[in-house]
């Protein structure tokens, strides 16, 4: 009896524990309750007080006017809507600025948070910095151009612009979301989306330096990325894809994804252009991955993901095109290839040359000049890279170890000598010939020209060498 007693005693006592436990329980769950409930009534107070503030609304529709413009001072805007109609004609637009929605000058330091920019007039670009020591920052904003010659953010005459997590659609001929003019300058883009759809508006027109990062960029009707003259363009863990299949000019007989030249129009500096990409992708619809001509470029590459859509379109195509002087006037290419897999075809006309380097474990599967001997090409495989042969191909000269080169039944030609698989071989570059402005209205500061200064009342831009009309003609210039 007295054990059924302390067994009962046992029981209660437990039971009573359990009963304090499960009351800890609903106590420490209902207070996780109430602290997210608290959490989303405070993400919601958040949220309604970010709605409630009342965004204000800028408007201009003269023709040649700006909605917002800042000169030789620091200003600030944030919840803003803009709205530019409008139009303008040619040089004053495209150099110094006029008629864009929001524009910057005289060394000006603008930032914008949160705002929204649309146009539709001609000439009417969205975002502009214009001349040196002017600085223009732009965050969470979208951008909206409609109309020809309306490009999204732009640089010119040594401008600087920073643009974070922007949304930019531009639907008009010429006119890139990312842009710049003569004199150049300075973008610097944080992630966002960029699309064009309009002809002769690949995602990037660059006359300017330009670094792009963490950003998807497609072009549904021009190349995805254009370099004209001394000027560069960065590409880092980007998502670009380009969809060249409209023509604005007789220039060239060839669609690609990334376009580098000279115009020799005086908009961009002679000297050695540059394209590079680190990460991300390049996908190309239609044509081929890359074109040069009339210009020294260097493209460099490290582990991006490569896919050329069009079976036949090529890698590299480096030729003449109407664009320079006939017989000197083709494509003179140095590509770096880190840790990165190329495929395709190389085409070399006999104008152009290109010295091909592979490096850190990188690999092609291709052929250069597979039709016959043309152009001069050199290309390097160092240790752990390699070459499959897709094709007969013809270089002018090899550098290679034992086992950095895979026939597959092919032939390489190297010189006048055919290429025995397994050999080593030591060659030598081909030396470029890099023409400098020796100034005048396309040059740099620093590089012998200076930035066109804005007119006064009295002065008159200068004219713009095209031969090819008027805009949207300019575009003529970029394909």
């Amino acid at each position: 009896m007295k054990n059924a007693m302390t067994s009962r005693r046992g029981f209660l006592a437990l039971s009573t524990s359990l009963a304090a436990m499960l009351a800890g329980c609903a106590k420490a769950e209902d207070k996780a309750d109430k602290d997210d409930a608290a959490k989303d009534t405070q993400t919601t107070s958040e949220e309604e007080a970010k709605d409630a503030i009342e965004r204000e609304s800028i408007n201009d529709d003269t023709n040649g006017g700006h909605a917002i413009a800042v000169s030789a001072e620091q200003k600030s805007y944030s919840a803003v809507d803009v709205t530019k109609t409008g139009d303008d004609d040619g040089d004053e637009s495209d150099f110094y600025g006029t008629n864009a929605a929001v524009y910057a000058e005289e060394g000006a330091t603008l930032t914008l948070d949160d705002v929204t920019v649309t146009t539709d007039g001609m000439h009417a670009n969205a975002v502009f910095s214009y001349g040196e020591g002017t600085s223009v920052t732009i965050s969470d904003s979208q951008i909206q151009t409609s109309n020809n010659c309306s490009g999204g953010i732009m640089v010119t005459g040594g401008g600087a612009l920073v643009a974070n997590n922007l949304t930019v659609h531009t639907t008009g001929n010429s006119s890139a979301p990312i842009r710049s003019d003569r004199g150049g300058g300075t973008q610097e883009v944080v992630g966002g989306t960029f699309k064009s759809e309009g002809v002769g508006s690949p995602v990037v027109y660059s006359t300017a330096d330009v670094h792009v990062s963490g950003a998807a960029m497609e072009s549904t009707a021009s190349q995805g990325v254009v370099v004209e003259g001394k000027n560069s363009v960065s590409l880092e863990d980007c998502e670009l894809v380009a969809s060249n299949t409209q023509k604005n000019s007789d220039k060239s007989d060839w669609y690609q994804a990334v376009m580098i030249y000279q115009s020799m129009s005086g908009d961009a500096a002679e000297g050695e252009a540059s394209f590079s990409a680190k990460g991300g992708s390049i996908t190309n619809a239609n044509g081929d991955v890359f074109f040069v001509n009339n210009t020294v470029a260097t493209i460099t590459l490290s582990g991006v993901a490569i896919q050329n859509n069009d079976e036949q379109g090529h890698f590299l195509r480096a030729a003449a095109a109407g664009w320079g002087n006939e017989g000197s006037n083709g494509g003179q290419v140095t590509l770096k290839a880190s840790g990165q897999e190329l495929g395709g075809s190389m085409l070399v006309d006999e104008v152009s040359h290109l010295n091909l380097y592979l490096s850190d474990g990188s690999t092609f599967a291709g052929s250069i000049n597979p039709d016959g001997k043309s152009g001069d090409v050199y290309v390097d495989l160092a240790d752990g890279c390699t070459w499959e042969l897709a094709a007969d191909s013809y270089v002018t000269s090899l550098t290679c170890g034992t086992d950095g080169v895979a026939l597959n039944g092919y032939t390489l030609y190297v010189g006048d000598d055919t290429y025995v698989e397994g050999t080593a071989s030591t060659g030598t570059a081909i030396e470029a010939t890099v023409s400098e402005s020796s100034g005048g209205p396309g040059g740099k500061p620093g590089d012998g020209g200076e930035p066109p200064q804005k007119p006064g009342g009295d002065g008159e831009p200068p004219a713009k060498p095209s031969g090819d009309g008027e805009p949207p003609a300019k575009s003529d210039d970029q394909n």
